[in-house]
């Protein structure tokens, strides 16, 4: 039998997080993906996980970099990906420096005719010393440091690799790089567990009981509108996408 998907590990972590933190609700809400922001630096940036690759399929925490290929059926998804967003009106396209995002990123890329960067700060979480482990263990090792880093101790770090400041920062700065690049609509290839945790810990209507009822799956999206400067809002959640 195919060990389950991270996911798990992180519905059952949610269940710890809803006992200690007060949540808002996270609407789906009408906004203009075509709006620049005029000089205000507002952004509308839509952060979409990869599609299936070879390390989900494995049962695997896989976060070394470049990583590996997406499956045949992750090729699939990511073709399907590229169909959903295509009336979204993108101005430029990221990828961490995994291989696994990159390939999600080339069909919506060559569909719109993107600009196209790769910026390593949105790469996955790294394992650190439970790199290689199995995924159904991640409660008991690998996400204890980030579900502490949604009640606030961004102190708490994952043996062998970073803490909540390390990631945050690293994300924010990936952020600002994007803005400084005059991109007020950018598609961002990234990451289940870097997408989930930076956005709860991040937006100010986080809905944190998600990451238990509707975790990301592989082509997944959250869209936030805002800016590094005065930070942000999660304007849509689509955990569940239907990418056949």
């Amino acid at each position: 039998m195919r060990i389950r998907s991270l996911r798990i590990s992180i519905a059952v972590a949610a269940i710890a997080v809803a006992a200690t933190t007060a949540v808002t609700g996270v609407a789906s809400a009408d906004f203009d993906f075509g709006s620049s922001g005029g000089n205000s630096g507002e952004m509308v940036i839509t952060l979409v996980r990869h599609a299936e690759s070879f390390g989900n399929t494995s049962g695997l925490i896989d976060t070394t970099v470049p990583g590996p290929d997406l499956t045949p059926r992750g090729r699939t998804q990511a073709d399907n990906v590229a169909i959903q967003l295509a009336d979204k009106k993108y101005d430029c396209a990221f990828a961490s420096n995994m291989v696994r995002t990159e390939q999600t990123a080339a069909p919506t890329v060559a569909k719109q005719h993107l600009p196209f960067n790769v910026q390593p700060g949105f790469r996955e979480i790294e394992a650190g010393q439970y790199e290689g482990t199995p995924e159904a263990q991640a409660m008991s090792g690998y996400l204890q440091a980030p579900i502490k880093w949604l009640s606030g101790d961004l102190n708490a770090r994952i043996p062998g690799s970073i803490d909540g400041n390390e990631f945050d920062g690293r994300v924010d700065q990936a952020l600002l790089d994007v803005q400084r690049r005059n991109c007020h609509n950018p598609v961002i290839f990234s990451h289940g567990g870097t997408i989930m945790f930076w956005a709860m810990m991040n937006a100010g209507n986080a809905d944190k009981s998600k990451l238990g009822t509707d975790p990301m799956r592989n082509g997944g999206r959250v869209v936030l509108k805002g800016s590094p400067q005065k930070g942000w809002t999660i304007v849509e959640w689509v955990g569940h996408p239907d990418l056949g």
